[in-house]
């Protein structure tokens, strides 16, 4: 059976495995996934302090996000999936049941911060780009997309 919960700070360990490897299935070199792997490490202080949802399938979490404020807008952080998960819908219905929060708290607007890899993804949910970030790992240029949509 699946279903959606908020996420517990004991859940931090079983999360952070998700984080890393989802982010490990673009194929990113391993220099840039050990530089990554901090971020991406969830302590169970994060899940106190950030509202996280998981969704559960045959009992163990399988994806998880985050959804914060940041200046009024709504916030999608941190939509991970499971590798061997992605496709079967879970990402799909994870991001609606954050949108659906956030059209329930009044927002009106839900942005995030994109992983180049994950746009197609984010497209196809109605999300468009606003702008981007620009940063450098090990000296390349590295553009992440800012994409919102309307609620």
């Amino acid at each position: 059976m699946s279903y959606i919960r908020k996420a517990l700070p004991t859940d931090a360990n079983a999360l952070t495995r998700i984080a890393i490897s989802a982010k490990r299935h673009w194929g990113y070199p391993e220099r840039w996934m050990q530089i990554w792997i901090p971020q991406l490490t969830f302590s169970p202080q994060y899940f106190d302090d950030n509202e996280s949802w998981v969704a559960v399938e045959g009992g163990a979490p399988v994806a998880f996000y985050t959804l914060q404020e940041r200046q009024g807008i709504a916030w999608l952080e941190n939509l991970w999936v499971q590798p061997e998960w992605m496709g079967r819908g879970i990402g799909k219905k994870l991001f609606l049941h954050a949108a659906n929060l956030a059209r329930q708290r009044a927002f009106t607007h839900l942005q995030l911060e994109a992983d180049p890899n994950a746009v197609g993804f984010y497209e196809k949910m109605g999300m468009h780009r606003v702008g981007e970030r620009r940063s450098q790992i090990e000296g390349q240029p590295r553009t992440l997309p800012i994409m919102e949509m309307k609620l």
